[in-house]
């Protein structure tokens, strides 16, 4: 199986990366289109230089790396921006496709504190609304994984068609050997943590109203489609 993990930033993508790395029938993928994002955009991200050096920037060589089967079963992370509309798509074709979402007050707020000057095309909300038109799949409201990782882990596991196993509740700190060179700006929490934080407290206020309210329709969207347990 290989499952395409999609989601837009600060959205606990590496949590669940974490999760499915920790079982030992699946290897995992982190942002491999990341490079390719940057080198065809040229925007300038933190660690723009780094990331550059470490992926390929072609998006057909990346699409062929992302093809190729895997020895065991596959969970691939992905920013849904980093699809852009004319890089290839059709690598993706036969796997499990998941979206992850968050309330995008949470997210600008997370997102804020690590980069200045956000954009909505930052936050990706309209390009993973655009996606799942695209490739469709399963959606999580991350709110609901941290309220429940057992039961929320477990009934993906079932829709996905595979067991659930207990280590995909815990894993080890201090990161994982996939992670990509971004990782020691972006994943402080994520590397910090050995599980799934518990539920969130009450929503953030945000100064980036205009942020917020361009967000909103396409995460309501979303989360009328996501999951239930």
């Amino acid at each position: 199986m290989k499952i395409l993990a999609w989601s837009g930033p600060r959205n606990l993508s590496t949590a669940m990366m974490y999760a499915f790395g920790n079982r030992p029938d699946f290897e995992v993928m982190d942002e491999p289109f990341y490079a390719a994002y940057l080198a065809t955009t040229g925007l300038d991200h933190p660690m723009r230089d780094a990331i550059l050096a470490s992926q390929p920037t072609d998006p057909v060589a990346v699409a062929a790396l992302c093809r190729k089967p895997p020895k065991i079963h596959s969970y691939q992370k992905h920013m849904a921006h980093h699809m852009l509309p004319d890089f290839p798509l059709g690598w993706a074709s036969g796997a499990v496709h998941l979206h992850l979402i968050r309330h995008p007050a949470r997210v600008i707020a997370s997102y804020g504190a690590k980069r200045d000057d956000i954009s909505e095309s930052d936050i990706a909300f309209a390009a993973q609304a655009s996606l799942y038109d695209r490739v469709g799949g399963l959606v999580i409201d991350t709110a609901d994984l941290r309220d429940d990782p057992a039961k929320m882990l477990a009934k993906l596991c079932s829709e996905m068609g595979i067991s659930f196993d207990p280590a995909m509740l815990n894993w080890s700190g201090g990161g994982h050997s996939a992670d990509g060179i971004w990782a020691s700006h972006w994943y402080n929490a994520a590397h910090a943590s050995t599980g799934f934080a518990g539920p969130e407290g009450p929503l953030p206020t945000v100064d980036r109203d205009d942020l917020l309210q361009a967000a909103l329709p396409f995460y309501t969207a979303m989360k009328a489609r996501a999951l239930q347990v």
